[in-house]
């Protein structure tokens, strides 16, 4: 899905920080991340790169005035409930919160691109093309090299990776329910790729048709899932579903240090969107 969202996706920069530590730092250098990250995708010069500043600028503006205040409202939120317990509405809960939120800050930073994107010309769409397909390359190196024991075996130790800088080190029973997880659960990877070409060439599809594209990609962006194949819908619901019952068993197992750890991140997170959130009024 990254690959080929990137030109939109790029904008979640603060949903994908790995350590709360990270947060200011991040926001602080949003500006020239994404600029970096755009200019991959999109060769402009002159007015244009002016534009894409300018379209940047507004949109971290927008996130710190309408979304910071949302992302610090769930993380306490989810504080709370982690510190009661989690349920599985919970999990249903921080899923659901965290599409909505992606998909408004989507349909905003597509808002930003589309006068900008709309004026590309053939030359300019065949070197988002390009970049699309050493995107794919990258993917298929990441992700489908090697045997089905391999992949699994990387899956296993990325999800511990990520448990553990929320609820510090893991047991061993709880490394293992982990493994568990992952030699059971199939892997998406192949189905994810024909995913990412999909939207790929939805995206390419739309820029080569610059008609009303100010209206148009905006819901593209929102709703990258509408057009989405029934099969690989099916077992992304049967994934999470498999993804939840192994987080409510990693739950019960929480010793009360690793909860305790897991309150204080989320409430030290609410307390960063809050304190960025500020500095935009």
């Amino acid at each position: 899905m990254r690959a080929s969202k990137a030109l939109l996706y790029s904008f979640l920069l603060v949903l994908l920080l790995g350590a709360c530590s990270m947060v200011r730092l991040a926001y602080d250098n949003a500006d020239s991340y994404l600029r970096w990250r755009l200019a991959s995708y999109l060769d402009v010069h002159g007015e244009a790169s002016d534009e894409l500043d300018a379209a940047i600028e507004r949109f971290l503006g927008w996130h710190r005035a309408r979304a910071l205040p949302q992302y610090a409202r769930l993380a306490e939120d989810a504080a709370s409930r982690v510190a009661r317990g989690v349920s599985p509405e919970d999990l249903l809960w921080g899923y659901d919160s965290l599409v909505a939120q992606a998909r408004e800050s989507l349909r905003a930073g597509a808002a930003e691109l589309a006068p900008l994107l709309k004026r590309l010309d053939a030359a300019q769409i065949a070197h988002i093309e390009a970049r699309f397909a050493e995107d794919n390359r990258r993917f298929e190196r990441d992700f489908l090299r090697g045997s089905e024991a391999e992949r699994r075996e990387r899956r296993a130790r990325r999800i511990v990776e990520r448990l553990e800088v929320w609820v510090g080190t893991l047991s061993q029973a709880q490394k293992e329910r982990v493994r568990m997880y992952s030699a059971s659960t199939p892997l998406l990877a192949e189905m994810r790729g024909r995913e990412n070409r999909r939207l790929q060439a939805a995206l390419l599809e739309q820029l080569r048709v610059p008609a009303a594209l100010e209206q148009r990609l905006p819901e593209l962006a929102a709703h990258w899932d509408r057009q989405r194949d029934p099969a690989y819908a099916a077992a992304l619901a049967d994934g999470r579903g498999q993804l939840f019952a192994l987080l409510l068993d990693l739950e019960r197992s929480l010793e009360p240090r690793q909860r305790a750890r897991a309150v204080a991140e989320l409430r030290r997170y609410a307390g960063e969107f809050e304190r960025l959130a500020e500095r935009a009024q």
